[in-house]
């Protein structure tokens, strides 16, 4: 059986010095290896072959064989580390809620220990004597744990 502390360790080892860091190793029962990193700057190729290479060196084939996937977080993957919500303060979000309630806005903090961030959502407020609606940004905050996923809100207007 691979193991997936051994890999993570070799992972972050391979990650200091860089602004890079790791988000998820995964590794399946058909000993499908995916690890996952992501950094402030980018990631490029070449830091995702280094930890291919770093694994590939402290792992045999010949005792154990694998697939291995090295990759950055996509722009369409969810966030699950503290430091994917820090970096991406300001960003326009999407979130889904575990109770199906589905949420745009720019999210404008995350608390200390990374449990729970805030979106200012745009809401719709009809004020008396106007004939049209009014936007207004609103502060919802929302635990971590109350979402099925938080991840970039892509739109083409």
């Amino acid at each position: 059986m691979i193991d997936k502390q051994l890999i993570r360790q070799i992972v972050e080892t391979g990650l200091e010095g860089t602004d890079c860091f790791l988000v998820e190793v995964s590794v399946a029962p058909d000993n499908r290896i995916t690890v996952e990193i992501d950094s402030d700057t980018g990631v490029d190729i070449d830091i995702c072959a280094r930890i291919t290479r770093d694994i590939e060196a402290n792992f045999d084939r010949d005792i154990e064989d694998y697939e291995l996937e090295v990759g950055s977080a996509g722009l369409t993957s969810p966030l699950k580390t503290k430091r994917q919500f820090d970096k991406n303060i300001g960003n326009e979000m999407e979130v889904l809620t575990r109770d199906g309630r589905k949420f745009s806005g720019v999210m404008t903090s995350v608390s200390p220990d990374g449990t729970s961030f805030v979106i200012e959502i745009e809401k719709k407020v009809k004020e008396p004597g106007k004939k049209r609606p009014v936007i207004i940004a609103e502060p919802l905050e929302l635990a971590v744990d109350d979402c099925k996923y938080v991840r970039y809100s892509i739109n083409f207007k």
